[in-house]
């Protein structure tokens, strides 16, 4: 029995498609959300009071640059080069890993420092609820990055004729990466602008 479907991708690679197309839709609407909600009822701490877009940027600047390492590993996996694989894979995921320490420490800033929680206003609630939901979609690619890469180092089960399995993997990656930079646009920098619309 084939593999493929009538589109010509495997079951697999459709589903993933399917999958990433209404994670889409689920984002879009959590965005929506946010940006009805933060300028409603307490409007203190907001946007402009918390946000430090230099060090969001640069949180940025890794995740995106886990897109590049990403698509190296994926080239040298192809050519049966494990090795360079390996060290690819394995940049990618501490740079995942990385983006997610920025988080953490930007989460605490704002509870601690900045009394901005899920329970202070609507800001607080759609901002963490929106950016908490990306941070579990990162988590989630760093566990399958790791698992892939376990594989490739005590199984020897990852060569470029299942190169399939990192082809999923980087399709989701590079889905999450997307969507932190329309969020890091709409919510961090557009949001934190004074004459952007906040309901």
């Amino acid at each position: 029995m084939s593999d493929e479907t009538t589109t010509g991708l495997s079951h697999r690679k459709l589903l993933i498609w399917v999958f990433l197309g209404s994670d889409c839709m689920f984002f879009a609407s959590l965005i929506g959300t946010y940006l009805i909600y933060k300028g409603s009822g307490v409007l203190h701490p907001g946007p402009a009071d918390v946000f430090d877009i230099p060090t969001t940027s640069v949180s940025t600047f890794v995740l995106l640059m886990s897109s590049m390492s990403m698509v190296f590993a994926y080239a040298y996996l192809v050519r049966d080069d494990i090795k360079a694989f390996r060290i690819w894979m394995f940049s990618t995921m501490i740079m995942g890993s990385t983006f997610l320490g920025f988080q953490v420490f930007e989460f605490s800033e704002f509870y601690f420092h900045d009394d901005l929680s899920p329970q202070t206003n609507l800001f607080g609630t759609t901002f963490y609820a929106l950016t908490g939901t990306h941070g579990l979609h990162v988590t989630i690619g760093v566990i399958w990055l790791g698992i892939i890469f376990y594989s490739s180092l005590f199984r020897n089960t990852v060569t470029s004729k299942t190169n399939l399995d990192l082809d999923l993997a980087a399709l989701y990656w590079h889905f999450v990466d997307i969507v932190w930079i329309v969020i890091f646009a709409v919510v961090y920098l557009f949001g934190t602008f004074t004459g952007f619309p906040s309901s």
